[in-house]
């Protein structure tokens, strides 16, 4: 039996699919209020057959904080896909993301020592991951420095890392990704998914920044065959291209068939952007759309290494323009009603 976390999120929720496919038996974690819409998205943009094989998921509800709490898992667990995260750039979720990330982290090593889990495979990310060496490319041994763009979700990143690493020193076999910006279908009001659909209604700015990007296909598969190839006790950066915000946006903009932003945001005007945010967050009691962790974010240059990896499985990525043409045809069919 294998047991994921964050079943119903982006990575998740794709993950289980392919599992269930290799006729592999599968639980899955989530909270009590956790809806079934996207994962559902997912399995039918997939296969004919998604409602068959969404009835083969055992459902656990519960909070991976409390991982001695929950009960009701179907069968021995043998390997476990710890994808659960909170992922957010508002000042007023930093203790969610602390107790959930790092906090949720750490019980589920514990409960995997307790158990004896024979696998484990954690999904941390790109941004706990230091500075560019002399070439200018972040590798795995970049280790995480704070510097003025830090944000607080990639110190939780961090921090849930060093749990895993900390696991391994205690006898777990484990393994840890670092994607970049994840590219997939399932939920268009968070994640990557909100890039196609800000830019379906209408988005005139762009930013100068750079960073990786891969395709949830790609992380899925690659966690699976680290996970059955043994290859444990290391991280692997998982990235197909570094591109600029606005190569991709307009990738994005030509499929869905709607006009490019043209309008360049820059240091100024994004700083300016989250002040006024701020001022309107307060008057109008909602979280600001953007904050200065991401206006600071979206100015950043990042290029990261896919050669460990690449040379440890031999694996060509996806094109990142193959990625945007296929989720912008979902989106279009979403949107059209098919």
């Amino acid at each position: 039996m294998i047991l994921v976390t964050g079943g119903t999120g982006l990575i998740g929720s794709h993950l289980i699919y392919s599992l269930l496919k290799q006729g592999k038996e599968v639980c899955a974690l989530k909270r009590h209020n956790s809806l079934l819409d996207d994962i559902r998205k997912v399995f039918h943009n997939y296969s004919d057959e998604g409602d068959k094989l969404l009835k083969k998921i055992s459902w656990i509800d519960g909070d991976i904080r409390n991982m001695n709490e929950i009960s009701g898992f179907p069968g021995e667990i043998e390997e476990i896909y710890h994808t659960a995260a909170v992922l957010s750039f508002n000042k007023k979720q930093r203790q969610e993301m602390t107790e959930v990330n790092v906090g949720g982290t750490s019980a589920i090593v514990e409960f995997s020592l307790q158990k004896d889990i024979k696998k484990f495979c954690f999904v941390s990310s790109v941004s706990a991951l230091g500075l560019p060496d002399e070439n200018g490319v972040v590798t795995e041994n970049s280790f995480w420095e704070r510097t003025r763009s830090s944000t607080w979700y990639s110190w939780s990143k961090l921090n849930s890392e060093l749990e895993v690493w900390k696991g391994m020193a205690e006898g777990l076999n484990a393994c840890i990704v670092n994607p970049s910006v994840i590219l997939g279908h399932g939920s268009w009001s968070r994640g990557s998914g909100m890039l196609f659909s800000k830019l379906a209604g209408g988005q005139r700015f762009y930013t100068g920044g750079m960073t990786g990007f891969v395709d949830v296909r790609d992380v899925v598969d690659i966690m699976i065959r680290l996970m059955d190839g043994g290859l444990f006790g290391e991280r692997y950066i998982l990235n197909s291209e570094n591109l600029y915000y606005r190569d991709v946006i307009n990738m994005i903009a030509l499929e869905l068939g709607v006009k490019a932003p043209s309008i360049k945001a820059g240091r100024y005007m994004t700083s300016l952007a989250w002040r006024l945010e701020k001022i309107a967050s307060v008057l109008n009691r909602k979280a600001p759309r953007i904050s200065r962790e991401i206006a600071r974010s979206s100015q950043k240059k990042m290029a990261f290494s896919n050669e460990k990896i690449a040379k440890t499985l031999g694996i060509k990525f996806i094109p990142v323009a193959n990625s945007i043409r296929e989720i912008c045809a979902i989106y279009k069919n979403e949107e059209a009603g098919y």
